[in-house]
């Protein structure tokens, strides 16, 4: 990490030591904002009880109480850990306005939230398994 990585707890990393990292699919979602196929994520119908961290930095996002089977064909939550681990940003792309989700702390894109998920917070975040790795308790 960079000195400037160090004082801000940010992950910085250039494209060839994220690609020593990751694996191809890992690389294409997290630092070019792809996304996998429906249905086709480790994710998608996982039950288990954990702690879902990013794949590129290991920092906790989500917890597998808020996750739920939204039909969607990604694994869907309802709230990160806290407010302070993902940030959003406008997404423009493919002819639609959405909402991007990234992980604070490496900027790796995560996915979508959308605002039509089931209480308590009526959000639907819909997240590429592969930006993810599941800690199981």
């Amino acid at each position: 990490m960079s000195d400037a990585s160090e004082a801000t707890g940010k992950v910085v990393k250039t494209d060839s030591e994220w690609r020593k990292e990751l694996t191809p699919l890992q690389f294409a979602i997290l630092r070019e904002k792809a996304t996998e196929r429906p249905y086709s994520g480790e994710y998608e119908h996982e039950t288990a009880r954990g702690t879902y961290v990013c794949a590129g930095c290991g920092q906790p996002l989500f917890e597998s109480d808020t996750k739920f089977n939204s039909g969607c064909g990604w694994p869907s939550f309802t709230a990160p850990v806290d407010g302070g681990r993902i940030d959003e940003q406008r997404d423009l792309s493919h002819g639609m306005i959405r909402t991007e989700v990234l992980c604070s702390r490496c900027s790796g894109h995560l996915g979508h939230v959308f605002d039509d998920g089931p209480g308590p917070t009526g959000l639907r975040y819909c997240i590429n398994s592969a930006a993810l790795k599941l800690h199981k308790k």
